[in-house]
C-alpha cells in the first residue's frame, strides 16, 4: 500500500522558502482554481445586484389621460394594447378597467394578452386564459362557485385599476360621464346595479 505524498506546505529541512513559495503559487494560480473563483464571483455579483435593486426594471408606463365611458363590446376591442398609445382596458363582470398599468400582463405578449380589449369574466371564472367569443356575454351559464370568482375577481381589479366605465349589453345607452365626477358617483352606479338585480 502506498502512501499518500506529504504536503508541501511546511518546508522540510534543506528546502528554501522560495521553493515554498512556488509550490503554493502552483495551487491558487492552478487553472480548475481559477476557474472556480471566476465562477463565485460571477455568482456572488448576481446575487448582490438583485439584492441591491440593480435589476433590470421595465421603464414606467406613460401617464395617460383617464378615460371615462360606457362601452360595447366592439369598442372595447379597440382597447387591446395594439394601438399607439399603448392603453389596455378589460372588462370583468360588467365593468371596463384600465390596466395599462399593468401592461406587461395584458397587453401584446403577456400571460393574459388573450384578456386584453376583451370581456375577461368567462375565463377569470373557468380558470382559463381565454376570453369570449359572444358580442355580450351575460354569463347567465356560470353557477354559483364561478360567478363568486368573478366577483372576487372584480373586486381585486377595482382595488388595483382605474374603472373606466360599464360593458354595455346589446341596445343598452351609455351613461354621460362629467369631467367633475367624483367616486361619489361609483359608489351610487354600484348601489343602482344592486338594486336592479
Amino acid at each position: 500500500m502506498t502512501s499518500a505524498p506529504e504536503s508541501k506546505a511546511v518546508p522540510s529541512e534543506g528546502e528554501s522558502p522560495g521553493a515554498v513559495i512556488t509550490i503554493i503559487n502552483e495551487i491558487i494560480y492552478s487553472p480548475i482554481n481559477l476557474l472556480l473563483t471566476a465562477i463565485i464571483a460571477l455568482l456572488l455579483y448576481k446575487i448582490l445586484k438583485s439584492r441591491f435593486g440593480m435589476v433590470y426594471m421595465e421603464p414606467p408606463v406613460p401617464e395617460l389621460p383617464k378615460i371615462r365611458k360606457d362601452m360595447t363590446v366592439a369598442e372595447l376591442r379597440q382597447y387591446d394594447g395594439t394601438q399607439p398609445d399603448g392603453r389596455v382596458l378589460v372588462a370583468v363582470n360588467g365593468w371596463i378597467f384600465d390596466v395599462t398599468r399593468g401592461r406587461r400582463f395584458y397587453g401584446p405578449g403577456g400571460p393574459y394578452a388573450a384578456f386584453g380589449g376583451k370581456d375577461a369574466s368567462r375565463g377569470l371564472a373557468t380558470f382559463s386564459v381565454t376570453s369570449s367569443d359572444k358580442e355580450y356575454d351575460d354569463l347567465s351559464d356560470l353557477n354559483s362557485l364561478e360567478m363568486e370568482s368573478v366577483k372576487e375577481w372584480e373586486a381585486q381589479f377595482r382595488e388595483k385599476y382605474d374603472l373606466v366605465g360599464r360593458l354595455l349589453k346589446p341596445g343598452e345607452e351609455p351613461i354621460n360621464y362629467s369631467d367633475e365626477e367624483t367616486e361619489e358617483t361609483d359608489n351610487s352606479t354600484n348601489n343602482t346595479d344592486k338594486k336592479e338585480k
